[in-house]
């Protein structure tokens, strides 16, 4: 069953929605803190940074195919920045995909959610955390899914501090010379990592023009702005023109939560009850 009347809708070819607002921003961050919090674990803030990006992809961009996990045919999305596995967990909760029992036993001994992506928990396509690897599992599925003509789409959301990775630029070269536009990578630039700033552990510049200069389709935009990550994919997706595509999503680390915004320290904090009881209270003001 669907969590709180969770319907899909087949749409179109691109397109399979949940016809109500349970994508939105607020539930997902809830249901991170209480993963977060029940399993007394980390990474809050680089989960929060990606909410809205993971919200209009599977509120209005992915084709689910049949609404199943395993589906054939489905659109892949794959989390290379597996550090931020919780929001990705919480659209699987709202799809159906994960049940309470999941989350009540996240991080959990014999649990199946564990802190980082795992390929073995249906929906999630790519185990990693060692960063770096997921775009290049991405350009795979995107060039096979090219070469048998299936239609279907790999959305990518990767970490700007993961940008630091040689397999990722290796990986945007492979994509242009295959020339994947059905790859739509979707970088979050929240400008931090795991230990500091970007701009401090390696400064990569201007991702835009970099990634114009491999040879991408590229967009920046905010990356909390719904609308304007909505029409970025619309754009994109209309561009068939041989050019792999990038949004350069311009996001704040713990956005949402006003003592966890820009604040590092919140990629390895755990919650306690009080800051716990404070993150919703600021989430049920929204």
């Amino acid at each position: 069953m669907a969590p709180v009347g969770v319907v899909l809708k087949r749409m179109d070819h691109d397109r399979a929605l949940p016809t109500n607002s349970s994508f939105d921003p607020s539930h997902i961050r809830a249901t991170v803190l209480r993963m977060a919090y029940t399993g007394s674990t980390v990474h809050i803030g680089c989960a929060f940074s990606i909410v809205e990006i993971l919200a209009v992809l599977y509120r209005d961009h992915v084709n689910l195919a049949n609404g199943t996990p395993n589906a054939q045919g489905r659109d892949y999305v794959v989390l290379s920045k597996g550090h931020g596995v919780m929001a990705q967990y919480a659209c699987l909760y709202q799809l159906g995909w994960l049940t309470e029992e999941d989350l009540d036993t996240y991080f959990s001994n014999g649990t199946k959610l564990k802190g980082l992506s795992d390929a073995h928990v249906p929906g999630l396509e790519v185990t990693s955390g060692s960063l770096g690897h997921g775009l290049p599992v991405a350009a795979g599925l995107a060039l096979a899914a090219k070469r048998k003509n299936t239609g279907q789409r790999c959305y990518c959301v990767v970490g700007d501090g993961e940008m630091n990775e040689g397999s990722m630029w290796e990986a945007l070269l492979f994509s242009a010379q295959f020339r994947l536009d059905n790859l739509i990578l979707i970088i979050d630039e929240n400008k931090f990592q795991a230990m500091g700033q970007t701009k401090d552990v390696l400064d990569l510049g201007n991702l835009q023009k970099k990634l114009d200069a491999f040879q991408f389709d590229t967009m920046s935009v905010d990356g909390h702005d719904q609308v304007a990550l909505d029409k970025a994919f619309r754009n994109l997706k209309e561009r068939r023109d041989g050019r792999p595509k990038c949004i350069v999503a311009r996001t704040i680390k713990g956005y949402g939560i006003s003592f966890m915004e820009a604040n590092n320290l919140w990629h390895y904090t755990r919650l306690t009850e009080a800051t716990y009881n404070a993150a919703l209270a600021e989430l049920s003001r929204v």
